[in-house]
């Protein structure tokens, strides 16, 4: 009877430990990129919409970012500090009868794809979401529908 307690010691710090290196591995991506920080900006891209504004709303794993309405060429930008709650970043973004929710900022997708300027642009178009991390060079990641 009595090494019960003490095999049930011994299983109890052997599923702690598995633990504790499980997410040690799953962190360790983000661990890396802890503290860094990253720019990401919204630009309402629409040729002639002066009579409809592009509305944006986001938020993140703490709360609201907020939002605006965006006349055409304006803008909407935040900076992501990297902790471990901070893995997505989400903006609802409505043009007229159009409504598309999408990922303004994901960790795994984007640390890498932002550069080392760490530069995250979105241009919303007519026609879709397009991405740079230079605001030169854009490639069309979605479109509306």
């Amino acid at each position: 009877m009595k090494k019960t307690p003490k095999i049930i010691l011994l299983l109890l710090m052997l599923i702690i430990t598995s633990l504790t290196i499980m997410i040690t591995l799953m962190l360790q991506p983000q661990t890396m990129l802890l503290g860094e920080e990253y720019d990401v900006r919204v630009i309402n891209n629409f040729r002639d919409n002066s009579s409809l504004p592009l509305v944006i709303w986001c938020t993140s794993p703490q709360g609201d970012i907020g939002g605006r309405a965006l006349q055409e060429g304006d803008d909407f930008e935040w900076t992501v500090k990297i902790d471990l709650w901070s893995a997505e970043y989400t903006c609802t973004m409505k043009w007229n009868t159009k409504r598309k929710r999408f990922e303004a900022f994901k960790v795994s997708r984007d640390s890498n794809r932002c550069g080392s300027t760490k530069k995250c642009s979105w241009s919303v178009r007519e026609d879709g979401f397009y991405f740079s991390n230079d605001e030169v060079y854009w490639t069309k990641d979605f479109s509306w529908l």
